[in-house]
């Protein structure tokens, strides 16, 4: 089992939501976060003087998957957040140890579903 957090552009959540009911992934966690990668954030003009503001508005998803799905799941996530621009995301992948559905008590792949 694997843990895969995307973090993207927030334009692109519908796309990657629509690539990932394509290839049958459907319990998806998504979450608005702050941060910067090599841009370092964005300068902008505020009443005649520049501000850098260092934190961009993004999109993180949380896919709990089984090992089977986990190369599935990845190109489906690339397909739909990629522009070929800087800030498109990334994707990390983690060994998930354990997963236990609460309202059954089933724990493994089992409960991912």
């Amino acid at each position: 089992m694997k843990m895969i957090v995307a973090i993207i552009q927030p334009s692109r959540l519908d796309d990657v939501k629509e690539e990932l009911y394509k290839v049958d992934v459907n319990l998806i966690t998504v979450s608005e976060v702050l941060g910067h990668g090599r841009q370092k954030g964005v300068t902008e003009v505020y009443r005649g003087a520049k501000e850098m503001g260092n934190l961009l508005r993004k999109v993180r998803i949380d896919i709990a998957v089984n090992d089977n799905f986990v190369e599935t799941a990845v190109k489906a996530i690339v397909k739909g957040a990629k522009t070929g621009e800087t800030g498109d995301g990334k994707i990390f992948i983690l060994a998930l140890d354990q997963c236990i559905r609460i309202r059954t008590e089933e724990r493994g792949g089992i409960a991912i579903g």
